[in-house]
């Protein structure tokens, strides 16, 4: 798994070395770039961690750095820099999902503190979107019909009601039920509830608003 990085983006050269300089000194994986555009351009899919964004720059300014990860659905978490409170480009900024908006000179160990926050928010997402790719490969293995079966089941259709259903035999219906565990490596009845959650996988409507009715 690719390490987790901070990227100082930033065009003021002092900066950027004073910056680099405090996060090796607290073995934090660092790398540097004078400008938007040159972080754009060296960016890699496989990038992880978080930014540390100057707010005013020539060329691409930080907000429209924002936008363009945005737009390319790159989901790192940024801490903006500024040397110059703008409280309309703040809240701009923190709608779009910075982290948080820090004013030179910063504090450094207030920066750190937040740049670790940063860090751990990116952990934590790149744990969920593993764990919702691990979840897509299991639902993966099932075939259209075992999927139809799990999303009645999981609306609480008895096998019998799901056999009628779907105009298969209640052995049928068994016999998918048992591979649908085999495959998924559920147990129970609520894994399957959980995993199909996790999936995105629809429950069937109409067997949930049975369901419904039914209490």
């Amino acid at each position: 798994m690719t390490e987790l990085t901070v990227f100082v983006v930033d065009d003021d050269a002092a900066v950027r070395d004073g910056l680099m300089l405090l996060m090796e000194s607290a073995g934090l994986p660092v790398r540097t770039y004078d400008g938007g555009a040159a972080f754009l351009a060296a960016l890699d899919p496989q990038d992880a961690g978080c930014i540390v964004l100057d707010l005013h720059m020539p060329g691409m300014d930080g907000t429209e750095l924002q936008l363009e990860l945005n737009r390319r659905g790159v989901r790192l978490p940024i801490l903006f820099l500024s040397a110059h409170g703008d409280i309309p480009t703040t809240v701009q900024a923190m709608r779009a999902g910075a982290l948080d908006f820090l004013t030179k000179p910063v504090d450094a160990t207030e920066l750190l503190a937040r740049v670790h926050d940063a860090l751990d928010r990116a952990r934590a997402e790149r744990q969920a979107m593993a764990a919702r790719h691990g979840t897509q490969e299991r639902l993966a293995l099932l075939s259209d019909r075992e999927r139809d079966v799990l999303r009645l089941a999981v609306g609480g259709l008895t096998n019998k009601e799901i056999a009628r259903r779907l105009g298969i035999s209640h052995r049928t219906v068994e016999v998918h039920r048992s591979r649908i565990l085999l495959k998924t490596g559920c147990s129970t009845l609520l894994g399957l509830a959980q995993l199909a959650a996790e999936g995105g996988l629809a429950i069937d409507d109409a067997a949930a608003a049975g369901r419904g009715a039914g209490r």
